[in-house]
């Protein structure tokens, strides 16, 4: 694809006292072989040098533009301020601790062009033993996957790139916290085909300052991800058919009714009761779901 045919890429780096890994993250985008790109960096009030480091590159590339907040929006609505200010034709969130490989946006940008109808793509995928990517998947060939094959809509934005206009027709992002992402694939997979493509295209950081990190000692956080995959597949919108719906349905309450029994068993009584009510089962229902698996 020569340049001039490029369509632009909005890069989103959505920042918030990220100072120890911005710089890494900003590099790795500037050494794109993808070159119509803009990098919109908007800090969230952070208070370490992230701004000072930012403007740094945008200093010596123009395609890096720096955005302060007013006031701290908090990760989500962040992510809806930078999408508000993108020119492209895409948007492709890269975190400020996060990095993508030199090949990264031109695999990801190739992946779309060859699939115009398609309104976003996921990439970090194991190899599909039936085919080679590219691929494109309907919105209820990518529920079917994701329910009864093998997980798809547990991607991180990292991994994600979205066409501008479906994320604006979409609404962008609920701000949900903790399941932003996980809801919003679901959304858009509700309109839009999914491209799905390779791994070896982004590279995610693990470090103890990651609000995951905290989230492993908050046991009702996985609990969200099954109540909002039920919400999901509740919604009127949800491609799948009557008897697939039912299905995962049931699959869902199952998964729900073992986690609650483990969490009573092995955490805290308060919590499985808290997560029972959010259930909607009684005791004896959760406790039948698990013995009959279903």
């Amino acid at each position: 694809m020569e340049k001039t045919d490029q369509p632009l890429v909005s890069v989103l780096m959505t920042t918030y006292n990220r100072e120890k890994y911005l710089g890494a993250a900003i590099e790795s985008v500037m050494a794109s072989t993808y070159q119509n790109w803009e990098l919109l960096v908007v800090d969230d009030r952070s208070k370490d040098k992230s701004v000072e480091i930012a403007q740094g590159y945008a200093a010596k590339d123009p395609r890096v533009k720096v955005i302060l907040n007013e006031k701290n929006l908090g990760d989500y609505p962040n992510r809806n301020k930078a999408a508000s200010l993108a020119q492209g034709k895409y948007l492709k969130y890269v975190d400020a601790d996060d990095m993508i490989y030199p090949l990264g946006l031109e695999i990801l940008v190739t992946g779309m062009e060859k699939f115009p109808e398609a309104g976003w793509g996921l990439s970090s995928l194991p190899q599909d033993s039936a085919q080679m990517y590219p691929f494109m998947l309907t919105g209820k060939e990518a529920y079917h996957r994701h329910y009864f094959k093998e997980k798809l809509f547990h991607k991180a934005p990292l991994s994600a790139i979205i066409s501008k206009d479906a994320f604006e027709k979409v609404g962008g992002f609920s701000g949900k916290r903790y399941l932003g992402d996980f809801e919003m694939w679901h959304v858009l997979a509700n309109h839009y085909p999914v491209v799905l493509m390779a791994q070896g295209v982004v590279w995610y950081r693990v470090h103890e300052d990651q609000e995951m990190q905290n989230n492993r000692l908050d046991f009702t956080v996985p609990f969200k991800y099954l109540k909002c995959s039920e919400d999901m597949i509740n919604h009127p919108d949800c491609p799948l058919s009557p008897e697939q719906k039912e299905k995962a349905l049931k699959k869902i309450k199952w998964n729900q009714a073992r986690y609650i029994m483990g969490v009573g068993k092995n955490q805290s009584l308060k919590t499985m009761r808290i997560l029972k009510k959010e259930s909607g089962m009684g005791y004896f229902e959760i406790l039948n779901r698990v013995i009959k698996k279903s």
